[in-house]
């Protein structure tokens, strides 16, 4: 079995971390996987996806993924976009059970990160920034947030903050 290679890439939102990260994938990759973990629900959401797909290009092969990573990535190169966003289908998916979700979560992370010979790279939200909220559920996903990019960072081969469209290399 060959090692695979962790990415994780972390920023606020509309830092410029998505761009980054698809930058980052094509300078290694001819023909990435894009694993999206976003579900369409609404105008404005539908509107984000159509901006990224357009600026990917038609190189890249789309799976989506919400909950669960099944498909065998061994050998690919990979971006999952957003951590952030797959947490939150979790989150609520176990009715805002933070144990629940966590586990749930790290099961889908080993399993991604365990496919033989890839390269991932792991985009985030670092939510925890905003200080804290009044509203007890955002403040359990902040929880959760937290454990999940402390476990994703702690595992990466190489970490990037996106500060204002500039990346900071941490790892």
């Amino acid at each position: 079995m060959g090692h695979n290679r962790v990415i994780y890439i972390t920023g606020g939102q509309r830092s410029g971390k998505s761009a980054f990260a698809e930058k980052f994938v094509r300078e290694i990759s001819s023909a990435p996987v894009y694993l999206a973990t976003a579900g369409i629900r609404d105008e404005e959401m539908m509107d984000r996806v159509t901006k990224h797909r357009l600026r990917r290009g038609d190189t890249w092969q789309t799976i989506e993924s919400q909950l669960h990573f099944d498909t065998d990535l061994s050998g690919r190169t990979v971006l999952l976009d957003c951590l952030t966003m797959f947490a939150s289908n979790h989150f609520f998916h176990e009715h805002e059970n933070v144990e629940k979700s966590s586990h749930s979560i790290l099961k889908e992370i080993d399993k991604l990160f365990s496919y033989d010979n890839a390269t991932i790279v792991v985009v985030s939200n670092e939510i925890g920034l905003g200080g804290i909220s009044a509203n007890k559920m955002q403040r359990k996903f902040a929880d959760l947030q937290g454990q999940i990019n402390q476990y994703v960072a702690l595992r990466a081969d190489e970490a990037y903050m996106i500060i204002s469209g500039i990346p900071l290399k941490m790892k």
